[in-house]
C-alpha cells in the first residue's frame, strides 16, 4: 500500500474520534439534550460519567473497521460489506450492551476493583482494569478486521513465519490499545470537566483533544508500520 494511503487508512480512526468531539463541543450536547427516553438511560450513567472519552473511543473503533473495510486490498466487497456489519455489531454490542460502556468497560472495572480490593495497589489496579477493557475491545477490533480482511498486500515468507508476524502485531496492538485505555480513564484526574452533566467548555475540549490524540498515537503509528511498503516489497 502506497504510503500516503497507508497513513490514511492509520490516522482516519483519529480524525472520527476528533470530529465527534468537535461535534459534542458545538451543539453543546449534554445530557439534556433531547433523546428518547429509552436511549438516554441506556446512555447515560456510572460508566459514561466516570469515564466519559469511551464515547469517543468507540467512534474511533467504528471508524477503524471502515476504514479497513474501504482500504485496498485483496477482499471482495461481499466479503468486506458483511464482515464490516459483523465486526461493527460486535463492536458496539461489546461497548453498549447493556448500557453505556458495555462488556468492555465493566470487564475493565471488575478487574481493577476486584484486584484493589485483594489487596493490589491502586495504580496497578488500575493498569489491570485497563489491559482487561483493552483486550476486549481490541480483539473486537481484531476479529471485526479479520472477517472484513486485512488491507494491504501479504508480506512473503513461510506460514512459520508470517503466523510469528501476526502474533507480534496483535500483542502490539494489545499494547497500544491498553495504553490507549489507561490514558483517556484519566480524564477526570487530568482536569476534563463534567461533561455530560453539562456542555463542553472549549478546555474541556481541548483536554479531550489532548488525550484522544496521545492515546491513539501508537496504535496509528503501528497501523502505518504494517501498511507502508518495505524495501523489500517494492517492485525493482
Amino acid at each position: 500500500m502506497a504510503a500516503p494511503t497507508a497513513w490514511i487508512v492509520a490516522a482516519a480512526p483519529l480524525a472520527a474520534a476528533l470530529a465527534a468531539l468537535a461535534a459534542a463541543f458545538l451543539t453543546g450536547f449534554d445530557q439534556r439534550s433531547a433523546m428518547p427516553p429509552d436511549l438516554a438511560a441506556r446512555f447515560y450513567g456510572f460508566f459514561l460519567d466516570r469515564y466519559p472519552l469511551f464515547a469517543f473511543a468507540i467512534a474511533y473503533g467504528v471508524a477503524r473497521l471502515l476504514a479497513v473495510a474501504l482500504a485496498p486490498g485483496r477482499s471482495g466487497a461481499l466479503r468486506r460489506v458483511i464482515g464490516a456489519a459483523l465486526g461493527l455489531m460486535l463492536l458496539l454490542g461489546l461497548s453498549l450492551h447493556p448500557t453505556f460502556g458495555g462488556m468492555v468497560l465493566r470487564a475493565g472495572f471488575g478487574t481493577g476493583s476486584g484486584a484493589f480490593l485483594n489487596g493490589t495497589p491502586m495504580a496497578a489496579a488500575y493498569v489491570l482494569g485497563a489491559a482487561a477493557a483493552a483486550g476486549l475491545f481490541g480483539s473486537a477490533l481484531g476479529l471485526g478486521a479479520a472477517l472484513i480482511g486485512r488491507p494491504g498486500t501479504p508480506r512473503p515468507g513461510s506460514r512459520l513465519r508470517r503466523a510469528g508476524r501476526a502474533i507480534l502485531h496483535a500483542l502490539a496492538g494489545f499494547l497500544a490499545l491498553w495504553f490507549a485505555a489507561a490514558l483517556i480513564g484519566l480524564a477526570r484526574d487530568a482536569g476534563f470537566g463534567p461533561w455530560p452533566r453539562r456542555p463542553l467548555d472549549a478546555r474541556d475540549a481541548a483536554i479531550a483533544a489532548g488525550l484522544l490524540t496521545v492515546a491513539a498515537l501508537p496504535h496509528m503509528l503501528l497501523v502505518v508500520s504494517r501498511l507502508r511498503p518495505r524495501r523489500t516489497d517494492r517492485p525493482v
